[in-house]
C-alpha cells in the first residue's frame, strides 16, 4: 500500500468492519449491536454515533446526596475512601451503559494521557473535576483542553503547580507538559522548561470551593524565552506557544497516542505523519482526527484487528457485555474494581505520570491467570456480597440462529467473541470441548447436559490467548 492511501476510506462496511470498529470504541458489544451498525452507512456511524455530542452525565451520588458538592473539610476525609469508591463504580457504569458511542473510551485515554492519581491528590472531588473536563473535551480542541489541565486543581497539585511561584518555580509540571503531554523528549530544552515554568506560576487551589485561582503577586513578571521567543508570556500563551512554535511535533506526538491507543502499538510513521496534517488543518480538534481514522483503510487492515491487547478494565466490562450479563447496582462494579486492582488497572491510579504503557505489560505471569479466573466465574457463577452472577449460557446459546447446529454455532460464536481470526484446529478445539464426547449430529441445547457443555466451552473459549485481543 502507497504512503498515498493511509487515510483512504475503507470501501467495505460489513460485519468484519462493524466488529472492529465496536471493539475499539466501545467497553464491549453485543450481536445486536453489529446488526444496528449495518443499518447505518459507515460515516453515518461514525460522525453521528460514535462521535455524537452527549449530554453531560448526573454526578455520582454518595448516600443519596450529589457527590460533587459534598463538603470537604478534614472531618469528613474519614469518609474520602467511601466518595472515592463512589466515582469509580459511577465511571464503570458510564462505560458499560455508554450507548454508541466512543466518548467513555477518550475519557479513560485523556485520563491516561493528562495523568493524575488520586493517592497524590487525595481530594476525590477534585478527580472527579477533571475527569468532567475530560469528557467535557474528549472530541473537542485539544489546544484548548491542554489550557484547562494546566490550570486543574488536581493536575496544580499532582505536579506541584500550587507552590510554584515567580521566586520559587517548580519545573515538574513544565518538564511533563512538553515530555509527555505535548512533544515528547528530542523537541525543547532545559531552558524551555526552565521559562515554561516561570510562565505557569501564581496558580493556586481553594480545598474549600474545589476550585483554582491566581494570584498575581506569585506570578513571574518578567520575559521568558520560550522555543526562542521572548515575551512575558502567561499560561495560556505559553501553551499557545507549543501549539504554534512547535506545530508538526506537537500533532505527530499525539496521534502517535491515539494511534497506539485505538490502533497498534507499534506505529505507522507514514500514516501518523498523514493523521497529524489532519490534526493541524483542523487546528487540534480531535474529532474529524477519529473520525479520520476509525473509517481509514489501513485502520481496518488485517494487521490491525484483533491485534491488540484488551487493557484490564475493557476486559472486564467487554465481558459482560458480550455475554449479556447485566446489574443494577454496585455490587457489580465493587468486584470489576477489586479485579482490575488485581490485573493492575486502578482507576484514577495510574503508576506513574508515564501512565499505563499497556499492550504487552498487561499480561504476566500473574495477571493472565487472574484474568481466567473471572472469566471462568462468569460462566459458572460468581456470589459476591450475596449477590450472584452468572452468563444464562442456554439462553445466551439460542439467541444464535444456528444454535442447534454444533459447527456452525462455534463458528458464529467465535466469530463473535474473538476479534483474532481463529485457527481451524483452534475452532475443531473448542467444537471437541463443547460436544464433550457426543457426536456432531447428536448435538442440541434441549438435550439433558447441554448447560454443562456450554459452560465447559464458554471458559475454554475465554481462557484462549486470542481472547484477550480487540
Amino acid at each position: 500500500m502507497g504512503t498515498s492511501n493511509y487515510l483512504k476510506k475503507i470501501s467495505v462496511w460489513d460485519a468484519d468492519a462493524a466488529r472492529h470498529i465496536l471493539s475499539r470504541s466501545l467497553f464491549g458489544f453485543t450481536k445486536d449491536d453489529v446488526t444496528f451498525a449495518l443499518t447505518k452507512t459507515l460515516d453515518d456511524f461514525v460522525d453521528n454515533y460514535l462521535l455524537q455530542d452527549l449530554t453531560e452525565p448526573a454526578a455520582p451520588q454518595y448516600n443519596g446526596a450529589d457527590w460533587v458538592t459534598l463538603p470537604n473539610n478534614v472531618t469528613n476525609q474519614t469518609s474520602y475512601t467511601n466518595w472515592f469508591r463512589s466515582m469509580v463504580y459511577w465511571w464503570y457504569n458510564l462505560m458499560i451503559t455508554q450507548g454508541y458511542s466512543l466518548r467513555e473510551k477518550m475519557v479513560l485515554f485523556l485520563h491516561n494521557h493528562f495523568v493524575s492519581e488520586y493517592n497524590t491528590v487525595q481530594i476525590p472531588q477534585l478527580m472527579y473535576i477533571q475527569n468532567k473536563l475530560f469528557r467535557q473535551y474528549a472530541f473537542g480542541n485539544f489546544i484548548d483542553l491542554t489550557k484547562k489541565v494546566t490550570i486543574d486543581s488536581a493536575m496544580l497539585i499532582y505536579l506541584n503547580g500550587n507552590v510554584s511561584t515567580g521566586s520559587a518555580p517548580n519545573e515538574n509540571y513544565a518538564r511533563e507538559l512538553q515530555e509527555l503531554f505535548t512533544l515528547g523528549i528530542g523537541n525543547y530544552t532545559e531552558d524551555d522548561i526552565k521559562n515554561m515554568a516561570l510562565a505557569l506560576t501564581g496558580w493556586q487551589v481553594n480545598g474549600g470551593s474545589l476550585t483554582s485561582f491566581f494570584t498575581q503577586s506569585r506570578w513571574a513578571n518578567k520575559s521568558k524565552t520560550i522555543y526562542g521567543k521572548t515575551g512575558n508570556y502567561t499560561y495560556d500563551q505559553a501553551v499557545d506557544l507549543i501549539f504554534s512554535e512547535k506545530t508538526i511535533p506537537a500533532s505527530e506526538f499525539l496521534c502517535r497516542k491515539l494511534y497506539k491507543e485505538f490502533a497498534y502499538y507499534e506505529p505507522n510513521t507514514d500514516y501518523i505523519t498523514q493523521l497529524a496534517a489532519v490534526m493541524r488543518n483542523n487546528n487540534f480538534n480531535l474529532k474529524p482526527v477519529l473520525s479520520t481514522m476509525l473509517k481509514s483503510e489501513y485502520f481496518h487492515s488485517v494487521d490491525i484487528r484483533g491485534a491488540r491487547i484488551k487493557p484490564p478494565v475493557e476486559f472486564l466490562l467487554s465481558s459482560l457485555k458480550q455475554l449479556s450479563i447485566t446489574y443494577s447496582n454496585n455490587d457489580l462494579p465493587n468486584y470489576i474494581r477489586t479485579t482490575a486492582d488485581s490485573l493492575q488497572q486502578s482507576l484514577f491510579n495510574p503508576p506513574d505520570v508515564r501512565g499505563w504503557e499497556g499492550q504487552r505489560k498487561w499480561i504476566s505471569t500473574i495477571t493472565y491467570p487472574n484474568r481466567n479466573v473471572y472469566t471462568d466465574a462468569l460462566v459458572n457463577g460468581k456470589t459476591y456480597n450475596s449477590i450472584n452472577y452468572k452468563m444464562n449460557v442456554l439462553a445466551y446459546a439460542r439467541s444464535y440462529p444456528n444454535s442447534e447446529n454444533a459447527v456452525q454455532f462455534v463458528e458464529d460464536v467465535t466469530k463473535q467473541l474473538i476479534q483474532f481470526p481463529l485457527s481451524q484446529a483452534r475452532k475443531d478445539s473448542l467444537l471437541s470441548t463443547m460436544l464433550d464426547g457426543t457426536v456432531v449430529g447428536n448435538w442440541t441445547t434441549y438435550s439433558p447436559g447441554a448447560d454443562t457443555r456450554l459452560q465447559k466451552l464458554f471458559k475454554a473459549l475465554m481462557r484462549l490467548p486470542e481472547f484477550q485481543l480487540s
